[in-house]
């Protein structure tokens, strides 16, 4: 008996058993895990464990879309698109991972690319406030000041207050 608890305490103590237990993780468990590192600002750390989601369950789309936010996050903006893809390949009319891949293109300067995305939103909903925003400044990135303002007065018009900001800072009537 006391060989098989010393036995015990030397797996435990060694890490092997909380491997053993590791392998057993599910891919709720890792979410879970992605979830709380993402909340606490540790956006390496839950890439990895929505990683090991995935690798579990590959169709998991709230994963993908948080992964795609830790990316984005850590200006990995290309795996960003990449994991808002995905989403979109499995839920066609998800509008938060056209909102997402659109900003993210924006910062890859893939600006026309990003305005079909927040197109695709206002199709969904042409009240869309936060689409006519991102439009704006896809508008505004490519060159198009004209068309970014306009953008920024419907999204003014349909009750968004930070567009009143954003037409004062670029100078738009």
């Amino acid at each position: 008996m006391k060989k098989s608890i010393l036995l015990l305490f030397l797996l435990i103590s060694s890490g092997f058993v909380k491997e053993l237990s590791a392998q057993d993780s599910t891919a709720a468990d890792y979410f879970k895990k992605g979830d709380y590192y993402y909340r606490n600002g540790d956006h390496a750390l839950a890439i990895e464990q929505f990683d090991k989601c995935i690798k579990l369950e590959p169709s998991n789309i709230n994963a993908l879309l948080q992964r795609g936010v830790c990316k984005n996050i850590t200006k990995d903006f290309k795996g960003a698109i990449d994991d808002f893809s995905a989403v979109i390949a499995l839920e066609p009319t998800h509008r938060w991972a056209y909102l997402s891949r659109g900003s993210a293109r924006n910062k890859t300067g893939e600006y026309v690319l990003a305005m079909e995305d927040f197109n695709k939103v206002l199709e969904f909903d042409p009240k869309d406030q936060e689409a006519y925003n991102n439009r704006g400044f896809s508008k505004k990135l490519s060159g198009d000041k004209t068309g970014a303002c306009e953008d920024w007065n419907k999204s003014k018009k349909l009750g968004n207050e930070e567009a009143k900001i954003i037409l004062k800072n670029n100078n738009c009537k």
